[in-house]
């Protein structure tokens, strides 16, 4: 026996051994592969991409701040951002360019409050990755004219320079938000309402929050929670970031390209083109341990007592995926309370030669299979008119009840998608319609230039992307009933 059990024990470290230096041998050319990339193919670094900031928030140094000293630390932030000088021409920093006209002096990069404190509620809103809380302003706008007051976060690593997403994590990001919500949960009046909600990355965040306050006593439970295409799930080739930047820990400069997915020209005011590897990292697990959450809260009963939920989600999304947002959060969801207002595609005649089948499969499955929530899908009359109605499904029903909208399918725009959803179609910086823009420069969605790749300093496909939702009014219409009582009648 003794010679048998050596000779499996040696088997089976040398398989440990050879599987070892197999993952060792992925890992390195992973990162090879990724440097080469970088070297080669990405544009040079800019000094907002190198140079870091030290009043950042970090969640073991800060985690005792309270919102008001979250907020001075942040305005010692901007403070440090230098003067980039000439290297700046066209880009958000530049004090004298068209960037800075369209958006003044870009307030809507740090935390902010709209509305009258005392009425019906307080809210907290977290934007995206790589956004800012200009991204949540609309929202905030209609929150606050249903009574609310409203707190947009600013999530540390975002809205200075994209320097800050190469050290942010998960932990500063959850540590800040629970500080916005202690704060945001002791300004809500008598008898009143908390609700928390934030856009693809923030949504994670504060559904997360939501998930923690049911084992946490010490933190206040949302009484309702608005996500506006929630980061569920991501793309499991994230899981590459772990090994993309692995040269960056090298003492040579040029190797800190590798820190970067994509180098762009900085010419949005309130978002940042140019994306860290670590973003990805970041976000990657940020929703693994939300679906965590959700897999022991379903498998522990606590799914029943979740607070009403509101999401927006686009039919298509380039970004985070739709199916997560149905598989993953709302068939766990049970109750007419819990609302998922879908944007289809538009269907408008020829356009259906054109579109994928995947996109329809899902609209019918979430349509006609179980469901406890309720569903609204936001789809043509019909393929022979642009016109848009409100398919209305109630828990458990495969047959809608449609409600006309006073709305259409804007010519040439085939798809909402996941950066549209939380902005108005005359918004200033990204509305698409014309005339939208302020101090007379146009804005960013209203862009259309047509030529051949290479032609400017910017993707031309980067121009054709819908920046703002053509259907806002049934974000607001959802929101403001939403916001009135917590469930829709």
């Amino acid at each position: 026996m003794r010679p048998r059990f050596r000779r499996a024990a040696s088997a089976a470290i040398r398989w440990s051994l050879r599987a070892f230096a197999t993952c060792a041998a992925v890992v390195a050319a992973i990162a090879a592969g990724f440097l080469l990339y970088a070297l080669e193919a990405l544009p040079p670094l800019q000094p907002w991409h190198t140079e870091r900031l030290e009043r950042e928030f970090d969640a073991d140094r800060d985690r005792g701040l309270d919102l008001d000293g979250y907020r001075r630390l942040e305005e010692e932030l901007f403070a440090g951002i230098p003067d980039f000088g000439a290297r700046a021409a066209w880009t958000r920093w530049d004090p004298n360019g068209q960037v800075r006209r369209l958006a003044g002096d870009a307030p809507w990069n740090r935390t902010f409050r709209v509305g009258t404190p005392g009425t019906r509620g307080a809210a907290l809103l977290v934007h995206g990755l790589t956004d800012s809380p200009y991204a949540m302003g609309a929202l905030a706008r209609v929150l606050a004219e249903a009574g609310y007051e409203a707190t947009v976060l600013r999530l540390p690593g975002h809205g200075a320079l994209p320097s800050g997403m190469v050290r942010m994590r998960l932990e500063d990001w959850q540590a800040a938000v629970r500080i916005a919500a202690r704060d945001v949960a002791a300004r809500v009046p008598p008898g009143g309402r908390f609700v928390v909600g934030g856009f693809s990355t923030g949504g994670a965040l504060t559904l997360q929050y939501t998930l923690d306050t049911q084992v946490d006593a010490s933190l206040r439970r949302p009484d309702g929670v608005v996500l506006v295409s929630p980061a569920i799930a991501v793309s499991p080739l994230a899981a590459l970031s772990n090994a993309m930047d692995l040269a960056s820990i090298l003492p040579w400069e040029p190797l800190q390209k590798s820190h970067w997915q994509e180098i762009k020209p900085e010419f949005d005011p309130y978002k940042f083109n140019s994306f860290a590897v670590n973003a990805i990292r970041q976000v990657r697990r940020t929703t693994l341990r939300l679906q965590a959450s959700l897999a022991d809260a379903q498998e522990a009963g606590r799914l029943g007592s979740m607070p009403p939920v509101l999401a927006f989600q686009s039919a298509i999304d380039a970004t985070v995926g739709t199916d997560p947002v149905v598989d993953l959060l709302f068939a766990r969801l049970s109750g007419a309370q819990h609302r998922l207002v879908l944007f289809d595609v538009n269907r408008y005649r020829g356009l259906g030669t054109l579109q994928r089948p995947e996109t329809k499969l899902l609209i019918d499955r979430a349509a006609g299979g179980p469901r406890g929530y309720s569903l609204t899908v936001i789809a043509n009359r019909s393929t022979e008119s642009p016109e848009v109605e409100a398919r209305e499904y109630t828990p458990g029903s495969a047959e809608p009840s449609a409600r006309p909208l006073d709305l259409a399918w804007p010519a040439g725009v085939v798809s909402l998608g996941h950066v549209a959803l939380p902005f108005p179609p005359d918004d200033p910086v990204y509305g698409f319609l014309p005339g939208s823009g302020a101090n007379g420069v146009p804005s960013l969605g209203s862009w259309a230039l047509r030529g051949e790749e290479g032609a400017i300093t910017l993707p031309l496909g980067a121009l054709t992307r819908l920046r703002s939702n053509p259907f806002w009014q049934v974000v607001v219409e959802e929101v403001g009933r939403f916001g009135a009582s917590g469930e829709r009648p």
